[in-house]
């Protein structure tokens, strides 16, 4: 495997790609909502490298290397010498299709020989734990990471990149064949649980109308006080701790968007009936060593040699509360990984991956979704 990566600045663009010295097979694009001329630099890319894969999506901020940057295309060039490989994409019309679409995802992808699935889906017309769902239900052995795509912390449009298209409403995934490629993954949070718990008494999948039979809505802005009138972005500062029962793993859900008429918070992931969720704070130090945690899981087969590209999916709220110290949790993947490996990857609305190797794949948020690949 070789890799490049660039950061793409608005300025220089063209300057910028023509430093690339590999024959690359795919394109990895994580593109600022704010980078004005993404189209022109899709188009650029697409005729003079019209035998490359392109995939892609918006983002709260591009990872390149060791920076968090904006207004920039974090791209990354990956030229495979072992493993094969193949796109599929599927356009959605809403959320109500997104666990028929992670089937689709899969059943197109699947063959004995895929050891690892790719996804990068629009962030706020899928339901990230449908979508896993449907591709857990047919590739349950099957390694799966990826994440949803934001618009920094507007939450009014994200897109994914598919080839020569810049579209909403799409997922778009990647599936990597055989054994000549090594992957490893990890997520971590960080943030601390606070408060009694409540139980979840109406939902819908993963619309949340009310905790312990009360409003949900009402709840949350009575948590943020004055920052109630900055919702939805504000309620990335105070996600939900959520138990399905007593023997799952906590998950982290971030909310996505209120409704004021139904009192209802919708989420990027499902809060099914009957689960016990808590308020949950930040607590910088930890949200670092989260970072850590998370790299020493996805590097736990890899040495400080072997790793060759490393993909992270942190959440935007992780951003908004790290603010200026926002890189010392890439820098910690950095001492994790060593200096061999390339890292890229994009702050998200939601994180795709296993809590470490011995767990499913599930829908995170506000954790460092970390990926490792070499080829062996």
């Amino acid at each position: 495997m070789n890799v490049q990566q660039i950061s793409l600045q608005q300025d220089n663009w063209q300057e910028d790609i023509s430093i690339l010295s590999i024959e690359a097979d795919i394109f990895l694009l994580f593109v600022s909502p704010d980078f004005t001329p993404k189209r022109k630099v899709l188009d650029f890319i697409n005729n003079k490298y019209p035998k490359t894969t392109i995939i892609g999506c918006s983002t709260a901020g591009e990872i390149s290397d060791i920076t968090v940057k904006d207004e920039t295309i974090s791209l990354t060039a990956i030229q495979l010498d072992k493993v094969t490989y193949k796109k599929a994409a599927i356009e959605i019309i809403d959320m109500n299709c997104s666990y028929q679409s992670g089937q689709d995802l899969a059943k197109n992808l699947y063959n004995k020989e895929l050891k690892h699935v790719l996804v990068l889906s629009d962030g706020l017309n899928v339901n990230g734990a449908e979508l896993v769902s449907g591709l857990k239900s047919i590739i349950p052995h099957v390694g799966i990471s990826g994440g949803l795509a934001a618009d920094g912390a507007d939450f009014n449009k994200t897109f994914v990149v598919n080839d020569n298209e810049i579209v909403d409403k799409t997922i778009v995934a990647l599936g990597f064949y055989g054994e000549g490629l090594k992957v490893c993954t990890g997520s971590r949070g960080g943030w601390d649980s606070y408060g009694i718990g409540r139980q979840v008494t109406k939902s819908n999948k993963n619309v949340l109308y009310e905790l312990d039979g009360n409003p949900a809505l009402d709840i949350y802005k009575s948590f943020l006080g004055e920052e109630a009138k900055n919702l939805p972005s504000s309620g990335l500062l105070f996600p939900l701790s959520m138990v399905s029962d007593a023997n799952s793993k906590p998950l982290v859900r971030s909310i996505l968007a209120t409704n004021e008429d139904e009192k209802s918070v919708t989420f990027a992931g499902n809060l099914p009936e009957g689960a016990y969720v808590r308020f949950m704070k930040a607590n910088l130090d930890r949200l670092i060593d989260g970072a850590e945690e998370s790299a020493i899981s996805a590097s736990k087969f890899f040495d400080k040699e072997s790793s060759e590209l490393v993909i992270l999916v942190s959440c935007v709220g992780r951003r908004m509360v790290l603010k200026q110290l926002v890189e010392e949790e890439v820098e910690a993947v950095r001492d994790v990984v060593g200096n061999k490996p390339c890292i890229t990857g994009f702050y998200s609305y939601g994180e795709i991956g296993p809590y470490d190797e011995s767990s499913p794949c599930e829908l995170h948020n506000q954790t460092m979704s970390i990926t490792t690949f070499s080829e062996c």
